[in-house]
């Protein structure tokens, strides 16, 4: 069978290909020669008896079936890792190497906890990448990552999300702002102030948005943005105020350049979640650090508030 014949270092081939675009940038990525490449793409085309590419001008682009099987390619050498590490971690979890995704919100508080984690697991390789929600969704199930970090559970039966620590959000303002002054505020009191938000379908804006509705309260939004820092920001010049996660403005609390508002109903009690696939068994470094994070996280994060 054709597989049989396929190589690791072929699997390598294409999958570079297919990420850096060409052969000349693969062969950089590899260190290899681009005849070197070149050759091993023409052998895979005549074990597959499918045309992976096609000439253009003086160059080779990828086809159509190119970039599905580039695709799998990728997956497949994913696996391979996994089946290495798998062999040397049965020794234990003092080695191996754990993927974790996290959003924008939790990078404020997740290199605090990897730092506790590696003072007992010092030869643990992780691989921390801050992504979106529906990103970190589509890494879990591609397996692309082994654990992901977000304020709010995915549906569906894949994947699986677990509480582990407290999340709270409040409405935070610059201390010069009329209302930092007020000791018990109303969510009617924020009807006419300007808001910085949170882009829709973001876990902090649904929150926020639910809470609004439920007082059956209308808040005026002049800034929407992605980004946690830019609303810090906005909100320190003065523009206005805005509902974030207590996690992520710990440090200019600290200094006295942010202070919470006393609002009603505040601050809304979230949970941060630690979410997995159902379909893949766990390597047991990244198992250590699951069971780390429902054992340890809650205390280690409510002592950073």
């Amino acid at each position: 069978m054709a597989r049989r014949k396929i190589t690791i270092r072929q699997l390598e081939v294409l999958d570079a290909v297919g990420r850096e675009g060409s052969v000349t940038a693969a062969a950089s990525a590899l260190h290899l020669t681009q005849p070197a490449v070149s050759m091993q793409l023409r052998q895979m085309e005549e074990h597959l008896q499918l045309s992976l590419f096609e000439p253009v001008g003086r160059g080779l682009q990828i086809t159509e079936p190119g970039r599905d099987l580039a695709a799998l390619a990728a997956d497949l050498l994913l696996r391979l890792d996994d089946f290495a590490l798998a062999a040397s971690e049965l020794r234990g979890v003092s080695r191996g190497r754990v993927r974790l995704g996290v959003v924008s919100t939790a990078k404020y508080f997740a290199p605090r906890l990897l730092a506790q984690f590696l003072k007992s697991h010092p030869g643990v390789d992780f691989k921390l990448n801050v992504y979106n929600r529906e990103h970190i969704i589509e890494q879990l199930q591609s397996y692309a990552i082994d654990l992901g970090i977000m304020g709010r559970p995915p549906e569906g039966a894949n994947l699986v999300g677990t509480p582990f620590a407290p999340n709270p959000l409040a409405i935070v303002a610059a201390p010069s702002h009329p209302l930092s002054l007020r000791n018990e505020l109303t969510p009617e009191d924020l009807e006419n102030e300007a808001f910085i938000v949170r882009e829709s379908g973001s876990g902090t804006r649904i929150a926020m948005d639910r809470y609004f509705a439920d007082a059956a309260v209308t808040i005026n939004p002049i800034m929407e943005t992605d980004s946690n820092e830019t609303i810090k920001q906005a909100i320190m010049a003065g523009i206005g105020i805005g509902l974030l996660s207590l996690h992520t403005v710990r440090l200019e609390q600290a200094v006295g350049r942010l202070v919470t508002l006393r609002v009603a109903g505040l601050p809304l009690r979230r949970q941060w979640f630690v979410v997995h696939s159902r379909q893949r068994h766990l390597t047991p470094a990244a198992e250590e650090f699951l069971e780390y994070l429902l054992r340890e996280a809650d205390e280690l994060m409510r002592a950073g508030l």
